[in-house]
């Protein structure tokens, strides 16, 4: 998780019933050439999700952290997931990234690489009920979809669509709500990220995804043949900032490194396994997370810094 990256939209003022979560200047920035982004009233990127490239870009500050460690904040011990499709091109979409997102979330639940995250504790509790999570199915938001990546202007897209479509916010704090957009990343150095807010006073978790069809900055190289490269492309990414969220969610931070690194910033872009089966039945191309219990026994598989703490979820 990197809480450091440039905004490159306009800050928009604060939305009526939208109150967010701005996090603490704690944690050493990933980037040095970055800027903090936590102005008031704005939610942090957390957990960005660089391409390749710009992953690649960053390994050599990586390799000054090891295990996380504990930063004295609230974990998901569990989560609430509900997905989006914000655009109007998803009014007449006939491919597999809506059936497969679903796939993707009900099967998470119950698998093994659920079970990546559970040695992780908070201040509200342990982690070892994170397999057991709830799918709130999607909903199809087909107005335009104008955030261009703006933390600010994604929460209020997420606010809206939870309000058109009766969603029941989980009130422990553990909804977990994505929104895939149909707009593609162009120029934008990152493939997806995750943040945190409020909708109508209650706390959620919320994430954002570009359209990666085609994108071979944010392509894990799935070649099994059973889905398309769009939907295996965002369904790697979204094991990236689930596990995040669930690892570290909001203020004031729980797990990460000494580099600002959560346990899937850690892992980006390996791969302990050709393709990883969910719960479900459904199997995926899917980046491994970081474990320091892995890294600490030396059981874990090697990230692109040569450091064993991965698992593959196998």
């Amino acid at each position: 998780m990197f809480h450091r990256a440039i905004l490159t939209t306009a800050l928009l003022s604060t939305l009526a019933g939208f109150a967010v979560a701005a996090e603490g200047n704690g944690r050493s920035p990933y980037d040095p050439n970055v800027e903090d982004l936590t102005p008031e009233n704005v939610p942090p990127m957390l957990g960005i999700h660089w391409t390749k490239e710009e992953h690649a870009a960053r390994q050599h500050l990586a390799r000054r952290s090891a295990n996380m460690t504990f930063h004295g904040g609230k974990i998901m011990p569990t989560a609430v997931t509900k997905a989006f499709f914000k655009g109007t091109s998803w009014a007449t979409y006939s491919g597999d990234k809506i059936t497969g997102i679903d796939s993707w979330y009900a099967g998470f639940s119950g698998s093994n690489y659920a079970n990546t995250v559970n040695e992780y504790t908070g201040t509200n509790g342990s982690a070892k009920s994170a397999r057991a999570t709830t799918q709130q199915g999607h909903y199809d938001d087909t107005g335009a979809e104008t955030s261009k990546g703006s933390t600010t202007a994604v929460l209020a897209e997420v606010c809206s669509a939870i309000t058109a479509s009766g969603t029941v916010v989980d009130a422990g704090g553990n909804g977990y709500y994505a929104l895939y957009s149909d707009q593609p990343r162009g120029n934008a150095g990152y493939c997806a990220w995750h943040s945190a807010g409020t909708c109508g006073g209650k706390a959620i978790q919320f994430a954002f995804f570009w359209k990666l069809d085609g994108d071979a900055g944010c392509d894990p190289g799935d070649t099994s043949g059973s889905h398309s490269q769009g939907l295996a492309a965002l369904a790697n990414v979204t094991g990236h900032e689930l596990a995040e969220a669930m690892t570290d969610p909001a203020n004031p931070g729980a797990w990460y490194d000494s580099s600002g690194a959560e346990n899937g910033d850690k892992c980006a872009w390996t791969f302990g396994a050709p393709l990883v089966q969910f719960h479900n039945g459904s199997w995926w191309k899917i980046q491994g997370e970081w474990s320091n219990a892995a890294f600490t026994a030396g059981t874990g598989y090697a990230n692109s810094s040569g450091q064993k703490g991965c698992l593959s979820g196998l």
